[in-house]
């Protein structure tokens, strides 16, 4: 699977970048960092970011999945959202509403510029 970023190997890590992207190796650096993905129907999944396909398919890993429900949302009192472990998921392109990483002020606002 060349066509995957996952985590650095003995090719990636010594010091041979080769032509890695300036886009590539921003995804390096937020590997196994915590990810907020929101999707389409009003879910969330938090967890480890895994690695990303070409097109543009996250992998995380150890997710839980956060939902609310219409009855919770009415309510006021009760819990604002369901929760449940899942591990290791893929979210297509297709789904993803939005996209955040859990890092540093400084290390986020250099993130901005990255495309998908």
């Amino acid at each position: 699977m060349p066509d995957v970023i996952s985590a650095p190997d003995a090719e990636t890590t010594g010091g041979g970048g080769g032509g890695s992207s300036p886009h590539v190796e921003k995804l390096r650096k937020m590997l196994f960092r915590r990810m907020l993905v929101g999707v389409n129907d009003g879910r969330y999944f938090l967890g480890l970011f895994h690695c990303v396909d070409k097109q543009g398919n996250i992998l995380l890993q150890d997710a839980v999945e956060y939902r609310t429900s219409a009855r919770r949302r009415s309510s006021p009192s009760s819990s604002p959202a369901e929760q449940r472990g899942l591990g290791l998921i893929l979210i297509p392109a297709a789904c993803r509403s939005s996209c955040h990483v859990d890092c540093a002020v400084e290390e986020s606002m250099s993130l901005l510029s990255l495309d998908w």
